[in-house]
């Protein structure tokens, strides 16, 4: 396993990390206790979870995956082998904290309470803020985003959330703060307030990144290396399409997206084009195309962690496996003419 820094802190984790959205709905509690015990073996020390979670969320789900990963913990005693993150939900969901859920000082002390609790944890390492209160482009808003908001408003509750990342830091609840589906401006917002108030400083963001969805580039990244704020990249497979799984409209049984009511904004036939495409070329290069598509991510100098999600133990071990694939010059080569061609997708 490979390990990049956090930020600025001084934890080291590892490029792979486990994503643990399916454990609750798609996934057991023992499923998910073999994904934990197998990722741990292999060097994966970071895991990703959120307390909305399992997906796609919903009242009956909130909390399970926390929970579930609380009752490893207990189970294993591995809390201090694991470099844990969790998130706090933006405003939108009405069973959270009854709709009354904006990211400010009463919804950042009950909502670390409460996943605390559901963890069976003291701690936690990396506390991420899920989205933005304002909204972005993210899940599906790309051609429709047209920010409407006080950046004095917005800079006042970036500062009143600081401040209590602050007391939650000193109070050793929290130990690092993240972003996740932020825009340019949040993530440069965030960065200098801190600066300028010697408050915490954000240690990373958590967004989608894939070959197929890659609006992290230019901007985002460049913030996040000139900034040593570095990518945690969600949804590597673009929720399992590039393995070819949904190709011609196929709704594979018990598969992400069957049991999803919500329409996938990120199908369609440009996506099915773009992504028979990516297949051939690992197929010619005689390579996997879900571990091309991770060594790609994993690739990128912005990348600090590239989160892999399962249903499966044979998803895992391969997913996990493509640590040990490095893509040649001829390969990135004809990614970057792929990525002319299919240029922004959705």
């Amino acid at each position: 396993m490979e390990y990049r820094k956090l930020g600025r802190t001084d934890l080291d984790i590892s490029l792979i990390g486990l994503g643990t959205m399916t454990w609750g709905l798609q996934n057991t509690q023992a499923q998910g206790f073999e994904q934990m015990d197998y990722a741990l073996e292999q060097g994966i020390n970071f895991f990703d979870t959120a307390e909305m979670y399992a997906i796609p969320p919903s009242p009956a789900t909130y909390g399970t995956t926390e929970s579930i990963i609380g009752n490893w913990f207990k189970e294993r005693g591995t809390r201090d082998k694991v470099i844990l993150a969790s998130k706090i939900a933006g405003p939108g969901l009405p069973w959270v904290r009854e709709g009354k859920n904006l990211i400010d000082k009463a919804n950042l002390h009950a909502a670390v309470e409460s996943s605390l609790g559901r963890l069976k944890t003291d701690y936690i390492d990396l506390y991420q803020l899920h989205w933005p209160n304002r909204g972005s482009y993210h899940f599906g808003k790309t051609w429709e985003f047209t920010p409407e908001f006080d950046p004095q408003a917005e800079e006042d509750n970036f500062l009143e959330c600081l401040h209590v990342f602050q007391g939650l830091i000193k109070d050793g609840k929290i130990r690092h703060i993240g972003l996740s589906n932020e825009t340019a401006w949040g993530m440069n917002k965030w960065l200098q307030l801190a600066k300028e108030h010697n408050l915490p400083r954000m240690a990373s963001i958590q967004n989608e990144y894939s070959l197929l969805c890659r609006n992290f580039e230019p901007d985002l990244s460049e913030i996040a290396l000139s900034e040593d704020c570095g990518l945690l990249a969600w949804s590597p497979l673009t929720r399992g399409i590039l393995s070819g799984k949904y190709l011609n409209g196929a709704k594979p049984e018990g598969a992400r997206l069957t049991i999803e009511t919500r329409v996938e904004h990120r199908g369609g036939t440009q996506t099915d084009a773009a992504t028979v495409e990516y297949i051939a070329l690992a197929q010619r290069y005689d390579l996997d195309p879900c571990q091309m598509a991770i060594a790609f991510v994993n690739s990128q100098p912005f990348v600090s962690s590239t989160l892999i999600g399962a249903t499966t133990m044979e998803q895992l071990r391969s997913n996990i496996d493509s640590i040990n694939v490095s893509l040649s010059e001829e390969v990135l080569n004809e990614i970057k003419l792929l990525r002319r061609k299919f240029p922004m997708l959705f």
